[in-house]
């Protein structure tokens, strides 16, 4: 798939349109965090006053969504390509919601549903609104190439990362990351000058970065940031201690350098399981010596220990078996072993037993199968 299809699949097209094609099928459901299921379609409200106005939300590039206000008599529906207000000119978007959905989300968002500043939709999209902006979708990648070459002549310490045509080919959004504050006004005027459209700078983040560029996870799918994942919450390395990680930046950093996102997924649950495992720095006294705490299999809620003479030797046991061994030791009683009573002393587990990088990898060859002889024929007398 080229990069220009690619461009029109950041905006909600399955393909690229066509003018003289019907444009309602450019649009369809994908997996994409800007999509929206519309539940209430054909539903009418009794509560609803009748209005010669109505609110629908217009997708554009990549995570850029707003609300519009359109005339009734236009009757759009989830798909339908419009022409919209902007400042200056028009901009060219798909509507994903029409309809009571609209005000829902609005206040999910939190948004001003009196606002009366809200952008005007112009029209559906004509057959020269789509062939413009065709042509301007078709430019963004080129322009790309060069503003960086622009940016590196200059010696400025930035990344253009992303460029959003307006619909109308009248302006250009330029979304990069730096790490320090930059004077591009120089960059400005030659890029003004190069591309003749009116430049709009604005800096993202790398996390913004990597959710609009996309790609592959070390998990073999795409990117929750690119894919359904809105909103950044911030990952510290407590969250991989909690879920007893390996501390290696390489594994724990995304394509965006930073802490992944996924690692707060399941930091609560372990969180709320933690609390009925005892301190790791409480030892436990038996009979065969003091144990160590060496590792918790939180979910599971299971223990493994290893005493001082023997640490290579982990044993596991239930956190009750741990909580019971502790209340004793407080009392002054010592238990002999730290298995319980029914279960016998021949349960200890090695490392090996434990870690998977150790195993063989011959456990995945498929045993040979034995040829079967073939069966005789048994001979039928035939009768005269």
């Amino acid at each position: 798939m080229t990069s220009n299809n690619n461009n029109f699949l950041s905006r909600g097209c399955i393909c690229k349109p066509s003018p003289q094609n019907k444009q309602w099928k450019v649009h369809s459901h994908s997996c994409a965090k800007l999509d929206a299921q519309n539940w209430l379609d054909k539903i009418k409200s009794p509560t609803e006053k009748e209005d010669t106005t109505e609110i629908v939300e217009v997708r554009f590039k990549n995570s850029r969504k707003d609300f519009f206000k359109a005339p009734t008599e236009l009757n759009l529906v989830k798909g339908d390509i419009v022409a919209i207000e902007a400042s200056p000119g028009h901009d060219i978007g798909i509507v994903t919601l029409n309809g009571i959905t609209v005000k829902l989300q609005m206040k999910n968002k939190k948004f001003d549903n009196q606002n009366n500043d809200l952008k005007r939709v112009y029209r559906r999209a004509k057959v020269s609104d789509i062939e413009k902006w065709i042509q301007a979708v078709n430019l963004e990648d080129e322009t790309m190439y060069k503003s960086r070459e622009i940016a590196s002549s200059l010696e400025l310490s930035m990344k253009i990362s992303d460029i959003e045509y307006q619909g109308d080919m009248t302006k250009a959004i330029f979304y990069y990351t730096a790490d320090e504050r930059i004077d591009f006004r120089d960059l400005i005027k030659i890029l003004a000058d190069t591309f003749n459209v009116r430049i709009e700078m604005r800096q993202i983040g790398m996390r913004q970065e990597a959710a609009r560029l996309g790609g592959i996870g070390s998990c073999g799918r795409e990117m929750c940031c690119s894919t359904w994942l809105t909103n950044f919450r911030s990952v510290s390395t407590n969250a991989a201690r909690t879920q007893q990680l390996s501390l290696n930046p390489q594994k724990l950093a995304g394509q965006c350098s930073k802490l992944k996102c996924c690692i707060n997924f399941e930091n609560d649950c372990y969180l709320d399981y933690e609390k009925y495992l005892p301190d790791p720095q409480i030892n436990l006294e038996t009979e065969k010596g003091i144990a160590i705490f060496k590792k918790a299999d939180t979910l599971n809620n299971n223990i493994y220990y290893a005493y001082k003479d023997t640490p290579e030797q982990m044993i596991l046991i239930s956190s009750k078996r741990a909580w019971k061994i502790i209340e004793m030791n407080q009392k002054g009683i010592i238990p002999g072993d730290l298995y319980e009573e029914t279960k016998a002393a021949d349960e200890s587990v090695n490392l090996d037993m434990i870690n998977p990088q150790e195993e063989s990898l011959e456990r995945f060859d498929k045993p040979e199968k034995t040829k079967k002889r073939p069966r005789r024929k048994k001979k039928h007398n035939k009768k005269k």
